[in-house]
């Protein structure tokens, strides 16, 4: 780090994160009512500080959670409801049909779905109530009603239960989407009850679920900061975490809230130092509203997200107790180098980098922005396998993720302080970057790697030679903008127009499915989607063909995004 960075971090205190989160540990923050208090707080904190704030308050279809059980065999077992789960107050009764599945091991295939729906298993569940191991997760839950279940029962790996959300719409709905709102009944039930309906189902019995849900729709605050830069202040790096929480939810994401207030707190006083600007928001709507909150801003700022915004980072549970590692780290590829050397300049930590998840507030990949972070810091493996851990998707891999026991213990004060500072000085120096710190040779290496894989696969019963000729033409076109910039051939501003540009094309060939400033199902979506029916050709048999069809539309689109951007680099840079 440079003495200019040393100062801005120097300026970091944990009084104002601190005394936050201390505050967060005392009251829910699920019900939008709490929820807006939360962000009042937020608001008062920041003026206190002289920092200028802007309070959206959108309209957000949400689903809140009530009280729920399972009944069977005389006994009741406690239970949770999944956000958006159907209601069931009156009692949904039913046969109970145990289908095994094994609970992820890694946060790498946590939301992976894990069940292979059969003609034979869709007749085993056919008006029934599901019985399988899992999070009450969108992937778990539309796989059952797909085949006609009539309910399901997620089974944590615990002792504790975990709130979630079972909708695979990202999310307010709209017209298309609400085909997809889940229409069965579901809950969560941990191990030990778990194994005792199996006992349950096996013996063909019967069992009633009974959920209390509040649906619809409610005006949610959502705080803004824009920090203006004195050279390009048009130009932003977005910064940008939850508020809601199941319970008090100090770790997921009281500890993010925190400090993000910090980061707005220094770089406002330093806002006379930024060359581009920082925008900071607060979400709503990320817990009952499958990112309900961040989805209404890319939605309502669309156009301007596309325009300006140079990059996006989520803050998601950092400053979490022992949370010592970086591994597991959501980064596209082509901003893993600048974060590397973010961590290692502050935390004297290598970085472990992870293709991002369909999951947490990454709700701009459609608009096509470079991103980094979502989770943030966790625990070392060794250490969650001593303590015999599950995985969860936050927290620092505390399991204290979305229970009541995610609590102020759950935070650490040292922890906290060093990742304040990650994310201050991974903002600051992205905002600052006289050529924007995105290396888009890696993500051409990563295209490389994928389509190798899916030929592999496909064997001869599929060419990608057209994707990899793609890929290797626009590699060479990127390797000679690098090198004209960094000889100074390509102006700054040329070269960082092309840097952006190149993410509104590249980002959404190789993370979405759909049209642009449209959502994606809240469900995995694998490398290059549009040619990922390569991996499993071995399962078609009749309709081999058809996938045959789907993958030459598929690589159409892929093929003339890579020669789109290989132009628009020879177009701007002349190369």
């Amino acid at each position: 780090m440079n003495q200019f960075e040393n100062e801005i971090l120097s300026a970091v205190l944990l009084d104002e994160p601190w005394s936050l989160v201390e505050s967060f540990s005392t009251f829910k923050r699920e019900h939008p009512t709490d929820v807006n208090r939360g962000m009042d707080e937020v608001v008062e904190r920041l003026r206190k500080h002289g920092v200028e704030v802007k309070v959206h308050e959108p309209s957000l279809y949400l689903s809140l959670p009530g009280l729920a059980r399972v009944e069977a065999e005389g006994k009741t077992f406690r239970a949770k409801p999944p956000a958006y789960s159907a209601d069931a107050r009156g009692g949904l009764s039913g046969e109970i049909v145990y289908v095994g599945a094994r609970h992820n091991a890694m946060i790498t295939d946590m939301f992976e779905q894990k069940i292979d729906t059969t003609a034979e298993l869709a007749a085993r569940v056919r008006g029934k109530i599901v019985l399988s191991e899992g999070f009450a997760s969108p992937g778990l839950i539309s796989q059952f009603e797909e085949i006609g279940a009539i309910g399901v029962i997620g089974i944590n790996p615990g002792v504790d239960i975990h709130w979630g959300i079972c909708t695979t719409i990202w999310g307010t709905p709209d017209l298309d989407d609400l085909p997809r709102k889940p229409k069965i009944a579901a809950v969560a039930v941990n191990k030990a009850d778990g194994e005792a309906l199996i006992e349950i189902a096996d013996k063909g019995g019967s069992v009633t679920l009974f959920t209390e849900m509040e649906e619809g729709w409610f005006t949610s605050k959502l705080p803004e900061v824009f920090i203006p830069g004195t050279e390009e202040p048009e130009k932003y790096v977005f910064l940008h975490g939850h508020l809601d929480s199941w319970d008090v939810g100090v770790g997921d994401n009281a500890t993010g809230d925190a400090t993000m207030l910090e980061i707005a707190r220094v770089l406002w006083a330093n806002r006379d130092k930024l060359k581009r600007s920082v925008r900071i928001c607060w979400w709503p709507g990320h817990s009952t509203g499958r990112y309900a909150g961040s989805t209404w801003f890319s939605d309502a700022f669309a156009l301007d997200l596309e325009e300006n915004a140079v990059s996006q980072v989520n803050c998601d549970s950092p400053g979490c107790r022992w949370a010592s590692e970086f591994i597991n780290l959501c980064r596209m590829s082509e901003t893993e180098e600048f974060l590397a050397d973010v961590i290692e300049d502050v935390a004297g930590k290598a970085m472990e980098g992870e293709r991002p998840h369909r999951a947490g507030d990454y709700s701009f990949n459609n608009i096509g922005i470079s991103s980094y972070l979502m989770l943030s810091s966790t625990m070392p493996d060794v250490l969650r396998e001593e303590k015999g851990y599950y995985t969860v998707g936050g927290c620092g891999g505390n399991i204290a993720w979305h229970t009541e026991n995610d609590l102020l213990e759950i935070a650490d004060k040292d922890i906290l302080l060093r990742d304040i500072k990650v994310y201050l000085l991974a903002v600051l120096r992205n905002a600052n970057a006289t050529i924007l710190p995105f290396d888009w040779r890696a993500t051409a290496r990563e295209f490389t790697e994928t389509i190798d894989d899916y030929q592999a696969k496909a064997g001869d019963r599929f060419d990608l030679s057209a994707s990899r000729k793609a890929v290797a033409e626009l590699s060479d076109a990127l390797d000679t903008f690098y090198e004209k910039t960094k000889a100074g051939a390509i102006t700054p501003g040329a070269a960082n127009q092309i840097i952006q540009d190149l993410a509104r094309i590249l980002v959404p060939i190789n993370f979405t499915r759909v049209n642009r400033f449209r959502h994606d199902p809240a469900l995995t979506i694998p490398p290059l989607p549009s040619i990922a029916a390569a991996t499993d050709l071995d399962r078609h048999g009749e309709t081999l063909g058809f996938a045959q069809t789907q993958l030459v539309r598929g690589q159409n689109r892929l093929v003339s995004a890579l020669r789109q951007a290989k132009r628009h680099i020879q177009l701007v840079a002349g190369s």
